[in-house]
């Protein structure tokens, strides 16, 4: 899996990581293959600031050298960098009447001890996670005798699943960056990602050969010099 460089300047690098690839290494021999290690190959400075799942794809931010890793985790603290991701999720999900384009889900996030490393929604003792969500407007649906069967984008990439299953495609902003964050509120509130092998019913699993969540934009403002940055990797699905 070729690892594709959005961008690339003395101080940062924006990756687009495929789907299946570990973020950093895991543990074991078999588990040593991951974008950092790739992306360190060509740019022996590069330092990871933050992480996708394995599942996930898309933008990954790699700071060059540990004062700008530093500066970029500061950045990530303080919330001062957006990242919007695009899931296809089952179910039909809409907005409550009267509420504004964007909507929230707020509910806390622990470590499910027992089943580590799954996380689960705890009232009790979960840290505060808070996820922004959005109906994606360009969604068509493909129809087979009058049944929703699958999605098509802009770009006319479609995904076959089952007769009669019904899905929302969605635009999704994470205010908090949990672990398994978006994965664990999506099916907390009864619309998991489809493909998730994690969190998702088995015939919601079943509806896509990966998970379908992807980190599509990534805005910030650069360290040095204050210039907004904006960066974009197409959705594969």
């Amino acid at each position: 899996m070729p690892i594709q460089v959005v961008h690339e300047d003395a101080d940062l690098l924006v990756l687009d990581k495929p789907s299946g690839l570990l973020s950093v290494p895991g543990k074991g021999p078999d588990k040593q293959d991951c974008l950092s290690a790739r992306v360190q190959a060509h740019f022996p400075d590069a330092l990871v600031v933050h992480r996708l799942d394995m599942a996930t794809s898309g933008l990954m931010l790699m700071a060059r050298g540990p004062a700008m890793q530093r500066a970029l985790s500061d950045a990530f603290a303080s919330r001062t960098v957006t990242k919007r991701y695009c899931a296809v999720v089952a179910g039909k999900l809409q907005a409550p009447d009267g509420q504004q384009p964007w909507n929230v889900i707020d509910l806390p996030i622990a470590l499910s001890w027992e089943n580590r490393p799954l996380r689960h929604v705890d009232a009790d003792n979960g840290k505060p996670s808070i996820t922004r969500w959005q109906v994606c407007a360009d969604l068509v649906q493909l129809q087979r005798n009058g049944n929703a069967v699958g999605i098509a984008t802009a770009k006319g990439t479609d995904i076959e699943f089952e007769k009669g299953e019904p899905f929302t495609r969605l635009w999704l902003e994470p205010v908090t960056g949990r672990s398994h964050q978006l994965r664990v509120h999506l099916a907390a509130i009864g619309h998991p990602i489809l493909g998730d092998a994690l969190y998702a019913p088995a015939h919601v699993q079943a509806l896509a050969p990966r998970l379908l969540l992807h980190s599509s934009q990534l805005t910030l403002a650069h360290p040095l010099t204050g210039v907004k940055m904006n960066f974009h990797a197409a959705t594969p699905f």
